[in-house]
């Protein structure tokens, strides 16, 4: 709470200082957002998306030896706003220093399988030169993968990829990026971060020791359009083939969640009703191509996790001790946490009149004591999506967007459709089966 204060306090005295300059309102287009500015070079922008969202649901159960003759489920449905964002960012005159702070006003989370929150960014960054800063606060972290730290309202598809289950998705700490030219048109940039290894729940009590990462990315063929290196589909169809790949790693000394996005959500203890975290690392590549509006992404990573061996007891989420935990056995508190490998590829292209096809096909590859086994939420190793998007300006202010996603399941993944029949097939744990989502989005920036 200390901290958030803290940044409250910074933006306070931020915007006493722009305000009270005059300021006059630029010439306002749909996505562009409100910006004032003064004489001196001082800049105020204010900005925001809503995204009405509607999803189906099918499952097949294991009647019938094959897809056409599998007996389907009824169809769950749901219709949601699946985000309204606000941000507000700026900087002052020198364009040395730049805030940035973000909320989400529907308290939705951001994948699923995650918390709600209303504090997405904020955040206070220095530029120390024209192309090092220093940011300090909450925001997305670089040590995710690349898809991650692009804005919710460019996505290509109606939905992230499955690969988000392993994100944190906002982090607070401190961060440091920079970048490098090599050579005519080529780049690094490099990322480093030291953040608490709580995510969202940083601006609470910390668990654990911090987090430390860092990413350097590569930029061979020149600078995207635009900002075209942090958004998904070539919208400004690029003149000349783009290009970024890189590198990523983390690790959280000390986790007390499935991936370090909740802290205080799983917490193990010694015999002694002490505090045993169990340290997390991530890695992975990834790289984003594009050319003529036409677009591609890949994303891999994988995960492991060091299990302390005096781990006696695990809080239950009523506040009770858990006894199930062998001592000096580590399969209970990796059936935990999130590991094992990933992949996701996808690819698309957008056509003159700004209509795209897309394509995305995910891989899960859990480990043997892995949260990705769990029947309920996981236990889907290969989801299929086919996108369609109309673009209804070249800014991503205005597009409708649909998708349809086969989802394979292993054995042991349940349907959990609540039909009310416990004798229907369906109802119970599948051995086999698959799983169809179909999804509608929105998307109205101003």
């Amino acid at each position: 709470m200390k901290k958030f204060n803290l940044l409250i306090f910074i933006f306070y005295i931020f915007n006493v200082n722009i305000f009270s300059q005059n300021f006059i309102v630029n010439n306002y287009s749909p996505g562009e957002g409100l910006t004032f500015t003064n004489d001196n070079g001082a800049k105020f922008t204010m900005r925001g998306y809503i995204q009405p969202y509607f999803d189906l649901k099918v499952y097949s159960d294991t009647i019938g030896d094959d897809f056409w003759t599998r007996k389907i489920s009824k169809p769950q449905f749901r219709v949601r706003m699946r985000r309204v964002r606000v941000r507000m960012f700026g900087n002052t005159a020198n364009e040395k220093i730049h805030f940035r702070l973000q909320t989400e006003l529907t308290g939705s989370p951001e994948v699923e399988g995650s918390i709600g929150t209303m504090l997405m960014d904020a955040f206070v960054s220095y530029k120390a030169t024209k192309y090092f800063k220093i940011t300090f606060g909450q925001r997305a972290p670089q040590t995710d993968h690349r898809s991650m730290f692009m804005l919710s309202n460019t996505l290509q598809f109606t939905e992230r990829s499955r690969l988000a289950s392993f994100a944190v998705i906002r982090e607070f700490g401190l961060f440091l990026e920079h970048r490098i030219k090599v050579a005519p048109q080529k780049y690094i940039r490099p990322y480093l971060i030291v953040s608490s290894g709580d995510g969202f729940m940083s601006l609470a009590r910390n668990y654990g020791g911090l987090k430390y990462g860092g990413r350097i990315d590569f930029v061979p063929f020149g600078l995207f359009t635009r900002m075209g290196q942090f958004r998904q589909a070539d919208i400004v169809r690029e003149n000349s083939p783009k290009l970024v790949f890189g590198g990523y790693y983390s690790y959280n000394d000390g986790i007390s969640s499935r991936r370090g996005r909740i802290g205080g959500d799983i917490v193990f203890l010694n015999s002694d009703q002490e505090e045993s975290l169990p340290d997390y690392q991530k890695y992975g590549v990834d790289f984003l191509f594009k050319y003529k509006g036409f677009s591609m992404l890949g994303e891999y990573l994988n995960t492991k996790a060091n299990i302390p061996s005096d781990i006696a007891y695990y809080i239950r989420n009523n506040g009770t001790l858990s006894t199930t935990v062998t001592e000096g056995e580590f399969n209970y508190p990796l059936n935990k946490m999130m590991l094992g490998s990933a992949y996701n590829i996808q690819m698309g292209y957008i056509f003159k009149n700004l209509f795209s096809i897309d394509a995305r096909y995910t891989h899960f590859k859990p480990d043997e004591y892995s949260f990705l086994n769990n029947g309920t939420f996981y236990s889907r190793p290969n989801y299929y999506t086919l996108g369609f998007t109309q673009y209804l300006d070249n800014n991503y202010s205005l597009k409708i967007q649909g998708s349809i996603t086969y989802v394979d399941l292993a054995e042991g993944a349940n349907s959990n459709v609540a039909t009310g029949d416990p004798s229907a097939p369906w109802y119970q744990t599948q051995s086999s089966g698959h799983e169809m989502i179909y999804r509608l989005i929105t998307t109205f920036s101003f």
